[in-house]
């Protein structure tokens, strides 16, 4: 099985070989101010720009293009909240309307191009048009997802410095209502640089208003009685090297890193993306299964699918509880959706609840023509599960929120290629991926190594860290000359195929031999017993470290944890060897995960090695985290 030789081939050896006339071809897609010349500016490397002399206005390019051209009554965004039963639908001439007149408001409120807004808003429509009404006005947006701590709101706040926050209420999750309006409160108290104005979308379901908190003198103002009055404002003709947004990641020294998108680059490549990697276009109706909040609702629930004219659905609710392990399967049934982009986390989330796939049986789902996975490693039991379930392609892809688009990727607008379990295939244009030992050497196919990109990187990745450049070239450009430092290890095979088994950090040396806890966790994960599991390198006296294996199980499956764990020790034992040592094997009821669905291995090894840990902030249930605690306590 090797990879096609024909267009993807011919597309990949031009961005390598001809990065400027590649890009310039595929920025054609875009409508520009004025057009660029030229496609790469390598005078400050090792940073480079994209189209350094072109202009443009990205929500220009989102809306008002496609209204222009007579598509102003197509479906440009359908908004459904599983948490409050109602589904909206906006179309590009409503949702044109929407933006224009918020950045109406953002202008009057004294935002202008370079002003930095923080958006903090739950899964409503408000957060898009907020950062549409940014681009729109050449302002820069910082979305933090909402219901983070103020504590990590103020970091991000002080570091940003915006002018203007928008927020709303608060945000429905299942169970409980987290009201935002407090939380902003102590931001702004904690914060050393406070923005001057605070614009609140008040949401019937959950108390709280501006009126509320704006007594002691603060500029809070009301979302809708600002909107009321507000001009419709024009987009604003931007550089395309000029930053679009500021999104934070969290750096390994706590303090989180602000990635720094830009205009131009950013419109060109999610443009180029839609069409040759997921294989959608005009009236198209897409889904991404994440939250603005995180790089990939950025990129594909806003910005990307609007770039060609698609039909967006932003889901507020979760995989199963809202109300069944269904959800999805209905809302892909009722929009007619030709696509879902979703994380592994939540196709394992449904299947713990739903094994044999009953409540799918309830809903029609032939318009998905294919499913992809991204934010976490899709293991080979989970694609195997979900190609059978819904009989329709599996697309694992990896990125980055510093790369904001796919890495690697099976390219299935472009030329569909074959699909390997645990792999998310081959290099995406632009894209010079290589794997290096640590001296920086490329080693043989099939090696574990460091995974790397050769310089430059392609548009729409990353500029720079926010006003912070030192770090931004310590952190991802020191380690290896002329390599973007992906801080993940994995390898290529004799195919070309990229397979990536994790952090360079979950790679763990046991009596002098390096063992990839990711491929521990493929096994692991291949029981039919186990649902979801993680493997971690804990302390050993005498080996240095060992895996330990946490695993959680499918619903109804009745086995004891003695059985359990002797199958398991013979299955890593026959497929990756006596030398793994795995012997260690933990039934839990949950494992501890970020809103964004990555499990939070290295805070899991830090309790099993009774070491002071900090609980995560973007930790998605902190209760988890406790019983786990307690239950490792016990051992």
């Amino acid at each position: 099985m090797s990879a096609p030789q024909g267009t993807y081939q011919q597309s990949y050896r031009e961005s390598i070989e001809n990065p400027g006339g590649f890009w310039l071809d595929a920025a054609e897609g875009v409508e520009w101010s004025r057009k660029p010349t030229r496609a790469l500016d390598d005078s400050e490397r090792p940073t480079y720009r994209w189209f350094p002399d072109g202009t443009m206005n990205t929500c220009f390019n989102t809306l008002d293009r496609h209204v222009r051209d007579g598509r102003g009554d197509h479906i440009a965004l359908i908004h459904d909240s599983a948490m409050t039963g109602e589904v909206r639908r906006y179309t590009y001439s409503q949702l044109l309307d929407e933006v224009a007149r918020f950045a109406g408001v953002l202008t009057e409120q004294g935002v202008s191009a370079g002003d930095r807004v923080v958006v903090y808003m739950p899964m409503i429509p408000e957060a898009a048009i907020a950062m549409l009404a940014c681009a729109r006005i050449g302002a820069v947006h910082s979305v933090v997802f909402g219901g983070f701590a103020a504590k990590e709101l103020a970091a991000r706040i002080d570091d940003a410095q915006p002018v203007v926050l928008v927020t709303a209420s608060g945000g429905l999750e299942p169970g409980r209502t987290v009201e935002y309006l407090p939380i902003v409160r102590s931001a702004l108290d904690l914060a050393s640089t406070p923005p001057h104005t605070v614009v609140v979308k008040a949401r019937k379901e959950i108390p709280g208003s501006a009126a509320d908190y704006g007594t002691d003198g603060g500029a809070w103002f009301d979302w809708d009685e600002l909107a009321a009055d507000a001009p419709s404002v024009g987009p604003v003709t931007v550089g395309a090297t000029d930053p679009l947004y500021v999104l934070y990641t969290s750096g390994t020294t706590g303090k989180p890193k602000g990635v720094v998108r830009d205009n131009g680059g950013h419109a060109v490549a999610l443009t180029w993306s839609m069409k040759n990697i997921y294989d959608i276009g005009p009236d198209d109706v897409w889904w991404t299964a994440s939250d603005v909040g995180w790089v990939v609702g950025h990129s594909y629930i806003v910005y990307g699918p609007l770039f060609v004219g698609a039909t967006t659905v932003m889901y507020e609710g979760k995989p199963v509880g809202t109300p069944d392990a269904g959800a999805f399967w209905r809302v892909i049934a009722q929009h007619r959706v030709a696509a879902l982009f979703t994380a592994p986390t939540a196709i394992r989330a449904i299947r713990k609840v739903d094994p044999g796939a009953k409540e799918l049986e309830k809903h029609d789902i032939s318009t998905l023509r294919t499913l992809f996975a991204a934010g976490e490693r899709l293991d080979p039991d989970t694609y195997e599960w979900a190609s059978r379930t819904l009989s329709v392609p599996v697309v694992d892809h990896w990125w980055q929120t510093e790369t904001g688009w796919a890495i690697c990727a099976n390219l299935r607008g472009l030329e569909p290629m074959p699909i390997k379990a645990g792999s998310p295939t081959v290099p995406v244009p632009g894209y010079r991926v290589e794997v290096v030992d640590p001296s920086g050497h490329p080693v043989a196919a099939d090696t574990e190594g460091n995974i790397v990109i050769g310089l430059p990187m392609p548009p729409g990745t990353l500029t720079g860290l926010w006003r912070d450049e030192s770090r931004f070239f310590a952190s991802y450009l020191a380690t290896f000359d002329g390599y973007y430092l992906t801080g993940d290890s994995g390898y290529l095979d004799e195919d070309g195929y990229l397979f990536v088994l994790g952090r360079s950090d979950d790679v763990i040396n046991v009596a002098g031999h390096r063992l990839s806890t990711g491929s521990i966790e493929a096994v692991v994960a291949s029981h039919p017993a186990v649902a979801e599991c993680a493997v971690v390198g804990i302390h050993d006296e005498v080996k240095g470290q060992r895996p330990s294996g946490y695993v959680v199980l499918e619903s109804g499956v009745s086995i004891t944890p003695a059985v359990l764990r002797e199958e398991l020790v013979s299955m890593v034992r026959e497929q990756i060897g006596a030398v793994a040592t795995f012997r260690d094997v933990t039934v839990v009821d949950a494992l501890p995960k970020t809103r964004s669905g990555k499990i939070l291995r290295k805070t899991m090894r830090q309790i099993v090695d009774n070491e002071d840990y900090t609980v995560p902030s973007t930790i998605e249930d902190a209760t988890v985290l406790n019983r786990l605690e307690e239950r490792l306590r016990r051992l």
